[in-house]
C-alpha cells in the first residue's frame, strides 16, 4: 500500500455556518488564490491505491470511515462582508487586480435577480458630487473585493460593479461595457466623477481594471485621487497618472448621464465649476477674476473660456483643443471677441474682464 497523501483544506471564508465561524477564529488565514472548501471536509486523508481507488480516512480517527458529505454553503448575503484572504500591501502597485471580473448582470435584489435592462437604456442623471459621495460610502464601509458577492445596494463587489454603483447605473456593467454608457475624453478634461478605464479586449481577465477620478492632487497633473475597488477592499488613494502599471492603457471616460451640480451646493468639487456657479467677481456669476487668465495660468476656467470662444465662433487661433493652460491662442480669441463688440485699445487687450465674460457667456 502506498504512503497516504495528506491534503489540508481551509474553511470557506464566506460561509456563515457555526462551523465556518469557529474555524475562522482558530485557524490561520489561507493564502490568496487557494481553493477553499467547507470545514466538514477539513483535514481528511486521501489514500491512493494502485488500482486508482480511493478510501477516505478520518484524520481524527484511527481507522477507515465513510466519506463525509460536503455541507452546502449558505449563499452570500448582500450587505454581509466576507472575510478577506488578502493582506494590505505597503506597495500599492502590488494590489493591482489580477483576477477575472464579473460579467454584465442585473442588480442583486432581495427577491431574486430581475432581468437586466437592455444595453443602451435611458440613463438617469447624476451630479459629480453625488458620484463622489456614493463612492465614499464604499470606502467608509471597506467593502470587500469579490467577483461573485453583491453588496447591500445590489452592486457586484468588483471594480466595474463599484463604478456602476457610483454612477447609479441600472445594472452591473463590466470593463467591456462601461464604455457604452460613457464618452471618451482627454486628460485635460478629467473632472471628479469621471473614470480611467483599461479594458484588455484580447484577454479581459488580465489587467482589465477601472478607477474613479477624484481630482488632481496638485497643479502638475501627474497624480490624482483615485477611488477604486481592489483587493482587499474599496480604497481612496493618491495615484500616479494614469495608474501604477499599464499606465498608457488607461483611458479617461465621462458618464453620459452626468449633470451639473446645483449652484452653491455643498460639496461641489472645487475644480468643477458650473455655468452659473463658482466665483462672482465684479457681480458676474462664474467669473473668477483676471488673475485666472495670465501667462502661466493653468486651471479649468481657461478651458471653459476656450470652449465658449469656439462655440461663439472665435476659436480660429486654436491648433488643438482649448485649455487648461493659458496661451496666446486664448488671448487672440478673446481679443477677436472684444473687437467684435466694437471695443478698441485697452478694452480689447485679449484678457477677459467681467464684461467680456458676461457677454461671452450670455
Amino acid at each position: 500500500m502506498e504512503t497516504p497523501v495528506f491534503e489540508e483544506i481551509d474553511p470557506a471564508i464566506d460561509c456563515e455556518c457555526p462551523g465556518c465561524r469557529h474555524w475562522r477564529r482558530v485557524l490561520p488565514h489561507s493564502p490568496a488564490g487557494r481553493a477553499l472548501a467547507h470545514p466538514a471536509a477539513y483535514r481528511t486523508l486521501v489514500v491512493a491505491t494502485a488500482a486508482a481507488s480511493a478510501t477516505v480516512v478520518s484524520a481524527l480517527g484511527a481507522g477507515p470511515a465513510a466519506a463525509l458529505p460536503a455541507a452546502a454553503h449558505a449563499p452570500h448575503r448582500p450587505g454581509v462582508p466576507a472575510d478577506s484572504a488578502f493582506v494590505d500591501s505597503a506597495d500599492p502597485a502590488r494590489d493591482e487586480p489580477g483576477t477575472p471580473q464579473g460579467p454584465r448582470s442585473p442588480l442583486y435584489g432581495a427577491t431574486g435577480r430581475p432581468a437586466a435592462p437592455p444595453a443602451g437604456a435611458e440613463l438617469a442623471g447624476i451630479t459629480r458630487t453625488e458620484i463622489i459621495d456614493r463612492a465614499k460610502t464604499w470606502v467608509a464601509a471597506k467593502v470587500p473585493y469579490s467577483l461573485t458577492a453583491y453588496w447591500s445596494d445590489g452592486y457586484r463587489q468588483d471594480c466595474s460593479g463599484f463604478v456602476s454603483m457610483a454612477w447609479k447605473l441600472p445594472a452591473n456593467e463590466w470593463t467591456g461595457s462601461l464604455g457604452t454608457v460613457a464618452d471618451r475624453i482627454t486628460k485635460e478634461e478629467l473632472r471628479p466623477g469621471d473614470i480611467l478605464l483599461f479594458h484588455n479586449a484580447s484577454d479581459p481577465e488580465k489587467g482589465s481594471h477601472v478607477v474613479i477620478f477624484g481630482g488632481w492632487t496638485d497643479g502638475t497633473r501627474t497624480a490624482y485621487t483615485a477611488y477604486e475597488q481592489t483587493p482587499p477592499h474599496t480604497r481612496k488613494l493618491d495615484t500616479p497618472y494614469a495608474y501604477w502599471s499599464n499606465s498608457a492603457k488607461y483611458l479617461p471616460y465621462r458618464y453620459k448621464g452626468v449633470v451639473a451640480d446645483q449652484a452653491g451646493k455643498a460639496g461641489t468639487p472645487p475644480d468643477a465649476p458650473d455655468a452659473a456657479a463658482g466665483p462672482a467677481s465684479h457681480g458676474v456669476a462664474g467669473y473668477p477674476g483676471r488673475g485666472m487668465f495670465r501667462p502661466g495660468a493653468d486651471n479649468v476656467y481657461v478651458t471653459r473660456l476656450g470652449r465658449q470662444l469656439v462655440k461663439k465662433g472665435f476659436g480660429a487661433h486654436y491648433t488643438k483643443g482649448p485649455g487648461p493652460r493659458w496661451s496666446e491662442a486664448d488671448r487672440l480669441g478673446v481679443q477677436a471677441f472684444q473687437r467684435a463688440q466694437g471695443w478698441r485699445g485697452g478694452a480689447a487687450d485679449g484678457f477677459p474682464g467681467p464684461e467680456t465674460w458676461r457677454r461671452l457667456f450670455s
